[in-house]
Order: structure tokens, then sequence, then C-alpha cells
């Protein structure tokens, strides 16, 4: 096989190659491009530095609550800009992040949500009448 001789000594190390996660992901777009827009959802558009924050509060509001490395946090939202800023902000705290098909019915979920052993459920208002009733039935059984 013969090299190029501008492939010559620029084997990955720290100076010219750093994986990313979605997590450092995240970070260095609010560093790099802090004001650039990151999502857009009808009227609204929010930057990159918007975003991180939205995610680090959202992080913090979870750790709060208790959740921490190894829980597991469950989600049932449409494709909104919460679904994707939980999709940063539970795994910035350690936990494992769940998402609940919007479509599914109501033993489904009530079966994710057991299976799962979610410690906290986060969801919009539209699913609130099917998530309370599968919630509690489960949440009143599983020790805290």
């Amino acid at each position: 096989m013969h090299s190029h001789p501008y492939a010559l000594g620029l084997e990955k190390n720290a100076a010219n190659h750093v994986p990313l996660s979605p997590l450092s992901y995240l970070q260095r777009s609010a560093g790099v491009y802090p004001n650039r827009v990151a999502v857009v959802y009808g009227d609204l558009r929010q930057t990159w530095a918007q975003t991180y924050e939205r995610c680090k509060r959202l992080a913090s509001a979870l750790t709060r609550h208790g959740v921490g490395v190894g829980d597991t946090v469950a989600v049932m939202l449409p494709n909104v800009p919460a679904m994707f800023e939980a999709h940063f902000a539970i795994p910035m705290t350690g936990a494992v992040l769940n998402t609940l098909n919007t479509r599914l019915d109501g033993e489904a979920i009530a079966f994710m949500l057991q299976h799962g052993e979610a410690k906290v459920l986060l969801t919009d208002r539209e699913f609130a009448p099917i998530v309370e009733r599968r919630w509690r039935s489960w949440a009143s059984v599983v020790p805290w």
C-alpha cells in the first residue's frame, strides 16, 4: 500500500482527533457556535447556547429530584424541543433515557414504565390522562 506524503505523521492523537459524544457535541456547539440556531420549532428559534443552558437546568432539576447515575428517566413527548433537550439533559445526570412511543396503548406504556424501572416520568399534558392512570398503578407498588 502506497501512503500519500501528506498523510505521513498524521496518526490520530490528542492534537488532531477528539471523539465526540452527544454531551461533548452539545458543549462544543455552545462554545463554538453560541449564537447559531440549534432548534427551529414553529416561531421558536433557540441558539446552541440557549439549548445548552436549558439542558443544564433540566439536568440540575432532575438531580435535585434524586436522579443519578444508573437511574432511568422515562419520557413521553412528541417531537418537540423538550424531547430534544431531554436527549442531552438526562445523560448529563448519568441516568438512562427511556423514550416512550406516543402511539402505544396504555398497557404497553405501563409495561415499559415497570420494565424500565423509571424513577421519573416526563410527559406532555396531551398524554397526561393515559400516563397518569398507568403511572399511579405502577408507582404505588414500586418502592422509591
